[in-house]
């Protein structure tokens, strides 16, 4: 069932979704899901909509922060997940990632935060511009510029960039109540 699931991630990303949220409605559980979209921009004017290129859940550590704000009144600043950062490693998503694999080592970007299409969906939009040649598989959004608590790490199919190229990242975080 995992290779299944792994195949459907690369292949067919939204599928995932639309699976995961059709059994926390049918179960009637919460579901929390991330969602990755990205539209490149190239140095000479080309756009490329790569639509959504990666769902997965988050990971474990934003959800201990999570449930530690919980517990103790909001210590934990959520408008402050808006760090994105890129990197060039294949290895696929866990529930236990920290941080980035691979990263490329550019500043990470400032995201615009906003309400999505529901007013159950946060979304973080981000546009990065490239200082080298990469190709670029993996995404985090974090709550600090450095270091930080990562709140998803999405993996994808290698996106190739040269210095001047920019990605929009647009992330968003749906989460689906029970019931």
């Amino acid at each position: 069932m995992e290779k299944f699931i792994e195949w459907l991630r690369r292949k067919r990303p939204g599928t995932v979704l639309r699976i995961r949220e059709y059994m926390a409605r049918t179960m009637g559980v919460c579901s929390v899901t991330g969602t990755l979209s990205a539209r490149v921009f190239r140095k000479n004017g080309d756009v490329e909509d790569r639509g959504v290129i990666g769902v997965y859940a988050v990971t474990g550590a934003f959800v201990a922060e999570l449930v530690d704000a919980l517990q103790s009144g909001g210590v934990a600043a959520f408008d402050d997940y808006k760090y994105h950062d890129s990197g060039t490693d294949n290895t696929a998503e866990a529930a236990g990632d920290t941080v980035l694999v691979t990263p490329c080592g550019d500043a990470r970007t400032v995201g615009t935060q906003i309400e999505g299409a529901t007013a159950n969906i946060y979304k973080s939009v981000a546009t990065h511009t490239y200082s080298d040649t990469f190709t670029i598989t993996e995404h985090g959004l974090f709550n600090a510029s450095s270091g930080g608590t990562l709140m998803d790490r999405s993996v994808f199919s290698g996106i190739t960039i040269s210095n001047g190229d920019k990605i929009e990242y647009t992330y968003e975080l749906e989460v689906v109540s029970g019931g």
